[in-house]
């Protein structure tokens, strides 16, 4: 029977479709296999083996620079927190896909904020002040040494579009170095890359599985070979031909089904700490960390909230609908060896919370958001807020909206609540938005001027503070954009991309400390954290014919969490399909995606949360 010209042209763009979707896969999986090898000849410049780890801050930033890179110390810091021991190759491909190398027009960009008159040229005097007193201060001898470099220097100023030539041209000879190194030497060109003798640092050493599980009674042996597929990833990684899929239906109401039993603030002794999480340009999120010392056992009571400073008329609080949870770790003979007490799964409202009782000693306290709702939005802002201006009398002055967001500010970042700012409170601020501290010397200065009591700064001396920093740059408000940008605001001076909490703790029998230690992202100590709650509370299921496969699943409270367990010595790439969930949130930000889980070894698959709390929600996944 003769096909039509209709079924025939649809067969055409099926055809064609297909092909261009082929074509896409490919380009998509040579790049990706560029990426590796690029990955792999840095790594092999400075380390022996793939196999052996990065071992230091140094390593680290000397390895990244093989790589193209030229990371600051505040992007060091970000990966080498003070709780990282060793990074691995997985590691360190993932940070490399987070930091990308800088492009010619960025840098362009950059010296054009300084360049206001457009020359192309900047006068060795302004270099001097800038590279000296901002950011991480260089030394004079550091930039004599660029002053020096006759190939993009005249006349006592620098040529920074030549200079960007030769900053591009480096970059990418550390990199064709590193690729002709690696093609010379065979021996390291067929070196395993990953770490299969070793825990990935989003997973954990599993010993035995879960006294919670129960197996499907037909499932096979896994296969020991992977299908034909090309990984997203050209490693020892398998997919495994399986599947599974679970399906939980979640009330209008069910969000709310616990009830936290509060202590009785008249006779328990309290003390109390604020944070903040704030969002990184990729999508990572970082937070306070706290240490907690109870001198004798008692029972407690702990929470977690959103913190509600104050709100304006007509602006949104997009924070306080952001999830908060606590992870309860119990330190022994070394931070290292943390063990997990328990976590705040009971909620009231936007209350987190965990009452228990607790032994003498001290404790970590891991702050955790699911990243459902404290995630990259894009918005339509119409216009820039105005910070500062000039009065009558020609001076400047911040404005009134400015002022406001200080305020709120002020209010997030003194920790201990008594309306002022102690050294060590103005680092973590310092630490948030310039990447340095400030030293005692520094903060003896800031005592001569500005408003201080005993030893800490006030609201008033915290608001000449950024007046000052206005004047130095004559009523530029480029520095002040950088700090409110950092601190999670934007241009409309709304507070999108952060969320102040705070944290109660109530002890029936003794006074409670609490210290904030460190302003970092979320450690593999938070991570194993989460996975062991979800193992030791959740539900358990095999996937079909692959044994070695296990998914958990916990609800807890208004979130939902999956953890992948491969119990198997090979890596694995999981499948991924949300698209029959309604009403649903994933931290992922995907319907469709694939996780890869190292060996003997466990990993968070996703957190999900209801769009809207008012209505009932379907959480249907299914893996393969």
């Amino acid at each position: 029977m003769a096909s039509s010209p209709e079924n025939n042209a649809s067969l055409s763009i099926q055809t064609v479709t297909r092909s261009e979707s082929s074509q896409a896969k490919k380009s998509q999986h040579a790049e990706e296999a560029i990426f590796y090898m690029n990955c792999r000849a840095a790594y092999l410049t400075v380390l022996k083996s793939s196999l052996e780890n990065i071992k230091s801050k140094e390593q680290l930033s000397l390895v990244l620079q093989q790589a193209g890179r030229n990371p600051s110390q505040k992007t060091v810091n970000k990966y080498w927190t003070s709780q990282t021991t060793t990074l691995n190759f997985d590691d360190f491909c993932t940070i490399l896909k987070k930091e990308k190398p800088a492009t010619k027009p960025e840098l362009l960009e950059a010296f054009g904020k300084i360049d206001r008159d457009n020359t192309g040229y900047i006068s060795h005097d302004e270099l001097y002040k800038i590279l000296t007193t901002r950011g991480e201060k260089m030394t004079q001898d550091e930039v004599s040494t660029i002053t020096k470099q006759v190939d993009f220097n005249c006349s006592g100023k620098l040529d920074y579009n030549k200079f960007c030539d030769l900053y591009m041209a480096t970059s990418e000879q550390c990199c064709k170095t590193a690729r002709e190194k690696l093609e010379v030497d065979s021996r390291l060109r067929q070196q395993q890359f990953g770490s299969q003798a070793e825990t990935s640092s989003e997973g954990i050493a599993v010993s035995k599985p879960s006294p919670r599980l129960s197996r499907k009674t037909d499932h096979k042996l896994a296969s020991t070979k992977g299908d034909s597929r090309t990984p997203s990833r050209p490693s020892s990684a398998q997919s495994c031909k399986a599947s599974i899929s679970t399906t939980i239906s979640m009330g209008a109401s069910s969000n709310r089904n616990t009830k936290l039993i509060e202590p009785d603030t008249k006779e328990w002794q309290c003390a109390q700490s604020k944070g903040c999480f704030y969002l990184e340009e990729d999508g990572e999120i970082i937070s306070h960390k706290y240490k907690l010392h109870l001198p004798q056992r008692s029972t407690v009571c702990i929470t977690i909230k959103p913190l509600n400073v104050r709100q304006v008329e007509g602006k949104s609080c997009h924070w306080l609908s952001v999830d908060t949870a606590l992870y309860i770790l119990k330190e022994n003979e070394t931070q290292e060896n943390l063990q997990l007490v328990s976590f705040t799964e009971q909620q009231n409202k936007e209350v987190s919370g965990w009452k228990g009782e607790l032994g003498s000693g001290i404790y970590w306290l891991l702050p955790f958001t699911t990243g459902c709702r404290l995630k990259k939005v894009k918005t339509q802002i119409t216009g820039e807020a105005k910070l500062v201006y000039r009065g009558e009398d020609g001076e400047l002055a911040l404005t009134k909206e400015f002022r406001a967001a200080l305020l709120d500010i002020f209010e997030t970042i003194d920790l201990d609540g008594n309306g002022l700012l102690s050294l060590e409170e103005y680092n973590f601020f310092e630490l948030r938005t310039s990447g340095e501290k400030c030293d005692e010397e520094a903060w003896a200065v800031c005592k001569e001027n500005f408003d201080m009591k005993k030893n800490e700064l006030t609201r008033q001396g915290f608001m000449d503070l950024n007046l000052m920093e206005a004047n130095d740059r004559e009523g530029d408000p480029s520095d002040l954009w950088v700090t409110l940008l950092s601190l999670g605001y934007n241009k409309a001076l709304e507070m999108t991309e952060a969320c102040p909490f705070v944290i109660d703790i109530y002890a029936e029998k003794c006074k409670p400390r609490i210290k904030a230690m460190y302003l970092e992202a979320g450690s593999w100590q938070l991570n194993r954290a989460i996975c062991k709650s979800v193992v030791n509370k959740g539900e358990a299921k095999v996937m079909d014919s692959c044994e070695n496969i296990i998914i958990y699943t916990y609800k807890a409270g208004r979130r939902i969490t999956s953890v992948i367990e491969n119990k198997s010595e090979n890596k694995v790439i999981i499948h991924v399909n949300n698209e029959q969930s309604k009403n649903c949130l994933s931290n992922r930000g995907l319907t469709v995606f694939a996780v890869e889980v190292a060996p003997k070894s466990m990993m968070v698959s996703q957190h999900v949360m209801p769009l809207n709390e008012q209505e009932e929600w379907l959480y249907n996944w299914q893996l393969k």
